[in-house]
């Protein structure tokens, strides 16, 4: 069974270990995100591994849509199709609900909404979204919710909350009634709860102390990092976070920069996801310990250094700057491919820093002499 060991804290900040059916995480961790089931960007699972990747991210709508879950339940689940023997975390699909907000409706039963694909109709509801996670047969499934917007209504807002409340309890109960079924592909599927609340901290409060009397495997922050600013951001940790379990996990969801990873840690949050690395090495921008470069501008025309000296990554292994510039420019798919390899492995080793200098007891000025380097630019 599932269980978090809470190694040491450093202030807010936690050091642990999340046991799981598919293998342990160090936590702080940075999950890294495989919508489709794979890295955008031309990255395998093969190639995770090597990048020190601990956690996969998968998306429940995406992968509904196409291939299918019951299509990948036949073949044995997600981590036999994708070839992972790690951790999957997938998403619950709520998220696409917000994001795809033009094409839906939203009632008590759950969402009513269009495939993006062929514009088919689509229902999903806190069942729906369990049943088609258990196809999955990820580690850890997310619970189904709505994130309202960061300006929507303070009404609206709660009126949302306490139907997720009610979709959570709706989850739990479902994921119970599925891990025990004889062909569910992994019995041992954990269940993380998402606070919402937009920028309310009284409503952020009150809903994480609620869902925290439902001894989940997780809790999760919902619904930050999509128009808040960051002392917004933080500002609603800082409030929110103590109320929820200090001996479970604690996942900021889709958060973030370097410097929002390393505020969050010092929050009391140890799960972290986000497209940028990814997302940004497509388009040339890759992350180095005095901050961010574009590769596209001119100045790398003739720059044989790595993207960043002494980095172990496979772009700075053998490739200079100049050679993926060109790259970029000439629109090879390879170009695009270091980058994001190299932002993955930049993300995953900061983490491992994170966690080698908790362990230590020196997160605090680890933290700071990162965050100065990473604003000081490249010399």
């Amino acid at each position: 069974m599932a269980s978090y060991e809470l190694l040491k804290q450093e202030g807010r900040a936690k050091r642990g270990i999340f046991h799981t059916v598919h293998g342990d995480i160090q936590t702080p961790v940075f999950m890294n995100v495989g919508t489709i089931g794979a890295i955008k960007g031309a990255v395998s699972t093969e190639d995770l591994k090597e990048i020190h990747c601990q956690v996969e991210l998968s998306n429940t709508y995406h992968l509904h849509v196409r291939p299918g879950d019951k299509l990948i339940k036949e073949i044995g689940g997600l981590h036999k199709f994708m070839v992972w023997d790690r951790p999957i975390l997938t998403d619950s699909g709520g998220f696409q609900v917000f994001s795809l907000a033009g094409l839906r409706k939203i009632k008590e039963e759950g969402v009513y909404f269009h495939s993006h694909v062929d514009g088919a109709k689509i229902f999903m509801g806190p069942e729906e979204s369990m049943q088609i996670q258990s196809n999955l047969g990820s580690t850890i499934a997310m619970a189904f919710d709505e994130c309202p917007s960061s300006v929507a209504d303070r009404r609206y807002v709660e009126d949302s909350v306490n139907r997720t409340t009610r979709w959570l309890e709706r989850c739990k109960k479902e994921m119970q009634r599925l891990n025990a079924l004889p062909d569910t592909i992994n019995k041992e599927q954990l269940l993380f709860g998402i606070n919402q609340g937009a920028i309310y901290e009284d409503i952020r409060i009150d809903h994480a102390k609620r869902i925290a009397e439902m001894d989940l495997d997780g809790y999760a922050v919902g619904g930050l990092a999509v128009g808040e600013t960051h002392e917004e951001m933080y500002h609603i940790l800082d409030e929110t976070v103590p109320h929820l379990p200090v001996n479970k996990p604690t996942y900021l969801m889709g958060v973030g920069t370097p410097a929002n990873i390393l505020e969050g840690v010092a929050r009391g949050v140890d799960f972290f996801d986000c497209v940028y690395p990814s997302r940004n090495g497509r388009h040339g921008h890759v992350y180095t310990n005095q901050g961010k470069l574009n590769l596209f501008n001119q100045k790398f025309e003739k720059d044989m250094r790595p993207i960043e000296e002494g980095c172990q990554c496979p772009a700075c292994r053998t490739y200079s700057r100049a050679y993926i510039r060109h790259l970029l420019k000439a629109k090879e798919m390879l170009g695009m491919r270091l980058c994001v390899l190299h932002n993955l492995y930049f993300y995953n080793t900061m983490m491992e820093e994170i966690r080698d200098a908790l362990d230590e007891g020196r997160f605090h000025s680890y933290k700071e002499e990162k965050l100065y380097g990473m604003q000081q630019g490249e010399h």
